[in-house]
């Protein structure tokens, strides 16, 4: 990995990098007026046993994304007396997404993929149905992923209109599964490289959910190169195209997309291409925590797809936080999700420097003390 700092008109910014050393000066978006968009979904994969942190209490897994999109806007959650926490304690990472968001004034709307529980808040609908277990090979029914494609890239293009780059981050517990199955159903060589939201990443365990799913669907390796729609439909989840479609719509309209997630977002770069679609306005922002993780490649997955494709990260120092939960994302629980790293990476840019990883590190304890 040849990573550099990221420079953005003109400006270098020690917090961020740039995985591809040749992108870091060719940031593929416009940080004046950034929108962000939370995608919220569910799958029942994530029911599985030691697939997510999310699943170590499988009684609130349902609650997970429509808790994340609630404490965005209010700064508390509805559907759960509590902010969502794993059982030892450590937070949400919509925690980090909403400071990020407070701090640079950037405003969001959430969007409903197919979640159990629906959010109470403000949200579009898409009428999606959740996500099958992706052990059945019949994971989204065909008719969805095409609505999903279709609805996403209608709305897409809307949100082009309202700003020159838009935020995508999504909340799905067990996506990084679901990712891994569309990747190498496509022909993606990802293996062992997915990332998770645990400290010990359980490859063994994705593969064989994966590998289940694709015997149940009668599909091998690359069996749907050229047929993303039924990759999705046999081992994805309803999330996946409707992040691909907003990201095509916004993107065919000229707008810029930063796919604000980890290892999960190269699924909607390999349906994007499979598509025939161009991947030129868009790149992904993450957090250091994904990038620097030593049981996942979000590098080597991306550049599969497409070569020295823009991947960015940002370094919020959690480290060096003196709060356990917080300190915990950089010792290998969670790492990204809900749009953290990305949103993070935008705030920083719109402020042009006035906002630094430890700038956000301090207002993020304060939203953390304030919760837990």
């Amino acid at each position: 990995m040849v990573e550099a700092n990221l420079i953005y008109d003109g400006v270098d910014y020690p917090d961020l990098r740039s995985l591809n050393q040749d992108q870091s000066s060719k940031v593929p978006l416009s940080a004046s007026n950034p929108l962000f968009a939370l995608v919220v979904s569910y799958t029942n994969t994530s029911l599985i046993p030691g697939i997510t942190a999310a699943g170590q209490n499988e009684d609130l897994i349902k609650y997970t994304s429509p808790a994340d999109a609630e404490f965005l806007n209010y700064g508390r959650c509805k559907c759960l007396d509590s902010v969502p926490v794993t059982p030892d304690g450590m937070p949400t990472p919509a925690i980090i997404t909403k400071t990020a968001l407070d701090l640079s004034d950037t405003p969001f709307l959430v969007v409903d993929a197919g979640s159990v529980v629906k959010p109470q808040v403000p949200y579009v609908s898409f009428d999606m149905k959740p996500g099958n277990d992706i052990r059945t090979g019949n994971a989204v029914d065909e008719s969805y992923v095409k609505k999903g494609l279709e609805y996403g890239e209608a709305f897409g293009r809307e949100l082009a209109k309202l700003s020159k780059t838009v935020i995508i981050g999504e909340s799905i517990p067990g996506g990084t599964t679901t990712a891994l199955g569309v990747l190498v159903a496509l022909g993606i060589d990802a293996w062992s490289k997915v990332s998770s939201s645990l400290p010990k990443n359980p490859h063994t365990l994705k593969n064989m959910v994966v590998k289940e799913g694709m015997a149940k669907a009668g599909i091998p390796f690359g069996r749907f190169e050229n047929d993303p729609v039924r990759a999705i439909a046999a081992v994805g989840d309803p999330m996946i195209p409707v992040v691909t479609g907003l990201t095509c719509g916004i993107s065919s309209s000229g707008g810029n997309v930063m796919l604000a997630g980890g290892t999960q977002m190269t699924a909607i770069l390999a349906v994007t291409r499979a598509m025939n679609r161009s991947l030129r306005n868009l790149c992904i922002g993450t957090t250091c925590y994904v990038a620097n993780d030593t049981s996942s490649d979000i590098q080597s997955i991306a550049n599969e797809i497409c070569s020295d494709f823009p991947i960015y990260t940002v370094d919020l120092h959690l480290e060096d936080s003196d709060r356990p939960g917080l300190k915990a994302f950089a010792n290998g629980f969670v790492k990204d999700g809900a749009g953290a790293g990305g949103v993070s990476i935008l705030a920083i840019l719109k402020s042009r420097g006035s906002l630094t990883g430890i700038s956000i590190l301090k207002s993020i304890e304060k939203e953390y003390d304030k919760l837990v």
